[in-house]
């Protein structure tokens, strides 16, 4: 179980770079631009998912956030794109000294919105990955909008591309 989380935050930290790096080629004010998607702009929604995956680590190590919302103001795309990578990196390293009992411990947090909740370690490393992707899938709808392909960013990709041996696990 933790080689796979280990597996899934090293896939989540490859994707979103590759991602980034597709979005950093977009036409000129396209990713700032206001449209009718969640959040609004490639901007405000790649802000989402950083915003969240900070909640998420600090939820994990007892720590605070400053969030009060789940669509804070936007930094620039340079910034966020280089807060993004250090963000996966941290989580690649996280997991790799995560023992099993504290994978498996279950914490107690708050949403943003209200209300409490509780999840295990794991859960929430699988919950972060899942996010990340589920808004990649969004952007990537606006890429099809300008006749631009998106990136690929599927696990099988980076297995073929990343692990010894396509049929290799997320080890």
């Amino acid at each position: 179980m933790l080689t796979d989380l280990h597996g899934l935050c090293r896939y989540m930290a490859w994707s979103n770079r590759v991602f980034y790096q597709a979005v950093a080629g977009l036409p000129e004010g396209e990713v700032e631009r206001q449209r009718p998607m969640l959040f609004g702009s490639i901007l405000n929604l790649l802000h989402h998912v950083y915003a969240m995956d900070v909640v998420w680590q600090q939820h994990m190590t007892d720590g605070s956030h400053d969030y009060q919302q789940r669509n804070p103001p936007a930094c620039s795309f340079a910034e966020l794109s280089h807060l993004q990578a250090e963000l996966d990196d941290w989580f690649v390293e996280y997991v790799t000294h995560l023992s099993r009992a504290q994978s498996c411990e279950v914490i107690e947090f708050e949403f943003i919105g209200g209300g409490t909740g509780n999840m295990t370690r794991a859960a929430m490393i699988q919950h972060v990955v899942n996010h990340t992707s589920y808004h990649r899938g969004h952007i990537e709808g606006v890429f099809y909008q300008l006749g631009i392909e998106p990136p690929t960013t599927d696990i099988p990709v980076f297995l073929r591309d990343n692990c010894s041996g396509f049929g290799a696990r997320l080890t």
